[in-house]
């Protein structure tokens, strides 16, 4: 058995990572908070969905089982699908659960080994090839039981798999006073605590109450959905947003015209990537005429098949600039029959701030908004969560911004 590798996160990442470093002939240990696989899978709310069809949300050497009929599985099967694969191939015995990691750090003799990585591009020789010190990743107990007691684990290596989109939420800034504080006569949640409840949990949560939805990605328009389940017309959920972003019809088949436009290696060309070459740059340029048609085209279907002009919903920008920024989602299946019958109102505005008994916005023509709670579905800080898992500063001073060069 070669080195001990670090791996941090057991969702689907850290699955991979760990199947891979066994293959090598590592010993891999993964330290996962929570008390099983599953990563970013394991709170969600009770409708949630894959986005992606099975076929482009599946493991290369295991396949979905059979009893999987549909095309868009649920988070349950999902679950199921993840622990299937780590059972199938060993890796529970490589995974401690309920194992928070505090920090990670990188423990040298020599000062100047570690000043040094910032010269390296990542192309030739690396300073890890004969390395004089080994990665420190210092843990904690996730349960309440054991949480006391701290373990430093000595890798030769360490393997990030994190995630960008939990663990950390990104709650909009606001004046003095005018926060989620300001709000006395209701409550103010983010999106992840609202997803860690069960559906029983949730529905008592949100029962004949008037709930706020803020955003209008995936999470909020599925949150906003289920309150409108929950509530009817008689406590219609308020979404709130100031931006629009197109959303695909839950009856979308991975076999429709937009699959067959966009789900291939030659879409791949029409997109500017890190890295490459001049003549793939140019070939991005030459073929910009065919990406402006295909995003007309799929921005034709959509409209023809979600009621986008009569709510006044059609992003301004084009469908490819939310394809390259990965802001594409699922309408869930009632959602726009819910808009119909009112148990969904749509709000928007350029921003808002909170008062006593409600929201305040800055469009001097919308009036303040009674409400009693407010779910923030206002995404994640990633570079944030990213950053504070090392201890060192120096390497706090590498995660500056979205482009982290830890991958070589």
């Amino acid at each position: 058995m070669g080195g001990r590798v670090g791996i941090i996160g057991a969702g689907i990442s850290g699955l991979l990572a760990c199947k891979y470093v066994l293959e090598k002939g590592f010993e891999p240990i993964v330290f996962e908070s929570q008390p099983g696989v599953g990563g970013v899978w394991t709170h969600t709310p009770e409708t949630t969905k894959l986005q992606s069809s099975k076929q482009a949300y599946e493991f290369s050497d295991f396949p979905w089982p059979c009893s999987v009929k549909e095309e868009y599985p649920d988070h349950n099967q999902v679950m199921e699908y993840f622990e299937s694969y780590a059972l199938h191939f060993g890796l529970l015995p490589h995974i401690k659960f309920n194992t928070k990691v505090i920090n990670i750090d990188y423990s040298v003799k020599q000062g100047q080994d570690m000043l040094s990585w910032s010269h390296w591009g990542g192309t030739t020789d690396n300073c890890f090839s004969n390395p004089k010190g080994k990665w420190e990743i210092t843990t904690t107990s996730a349960t309440t039981v054991h949480h006391h007691l701290d373990q430093v684990h000595e890798v030769e290596f360490v393997i990030l798999c994190i995630g960008r989109f939990s663990g950390v939420p990104n709650i909009p800034e606001f004046a003095p006073n005018k926060g989620p504080d300001a709000l006395v006569n209701g409550k103010v949640i983010h999106s992840m605590d609202y997803a860690a409840m069960d559906d029983y949990e949730a529905t008592r949560f949100v029962k004949g109450k008037r709930v706020t939805i803020v955003g209008y990605q995936k999470s909020a328009l599925d949150m906003a959905n289920e309150c409108a389940i929950t509530n009817g017309a008689e406590n219609p959920c308020t979404l709130l947003y100031r931006n629009l972003h197109w959303n695909i019809p839950a009856d979308y088949s991975p076999y429709t015209v937009l699959a067959a436009l966009y789900l291939n290696r030659f879409s791949e060309l029409m997109l500017y990537k890190p890295g490459e070459g001049l003549f793939l740059r140019h070939l991005v340029t030459l073929l910009s005429p065919l990406r402006w048609a295909i995003s007309k085209c799929v921005e034709s279907y959509i409209k023809f098949k979600l009621p986008l002009k009569k709510y006044n919903l059609i992003p301004e920008h084009r469908f490819s600039a939310d394809v390259t920024s990965c802001s594409i989602s699922i309408a869930p299946k009632s959602f726009y029959d819910r808009v119909e019958d009112g148990s969904i109102l749509l709000k928007k505005s350029k921003g808002f701030s909170f008062y006593a008994s409600g929201l305040a916005f800055e469009d001097d023509a919308i009036a303040p908004l009674e409400t009693d709670i407010v779910i923030l579905c206002t995404g994640y800080r990633g570079d944030s969560k990213l950053k504070n898992i090392f201890k060192s500063p120096t390497f706090q001073d590498y995660v500056s911004n979205s482009m982290v060069p830890l991958y070589r």
